[in-house]
């Protein structure tokens, strides 16, 4: 699943994320959410979060 919409995204979820310094390589962090920081309902690009580790970037993949 994308995390292109805010609804699908909630804390604790495992997901995939693309740091601000890997968009242009599209490397892939993996870790479990801690606050989505996206406001709007949908983001073209994914919406913004931050993981428990203290990453912050935006989601590319959601893990069921």
């Amino acid at each position: 699943m994308n995390g292109t919409e805010r609804s699908a995204i909630r804390a604790g979820l495992e997901v995939d994320i693309v740091l601000k310094q890997d968009q242009r390589t599209g490397k892939l962090t993996r870790g479990v959410v801690k606050d989505i920081l996206t406001n709007s309902p949908k983001h073209p690009h994914g919406i913004k979060v931050r993981l428990e580790g203290g990453q912050v970037g935006r989601v590319k993949n959601i893990l069921v």
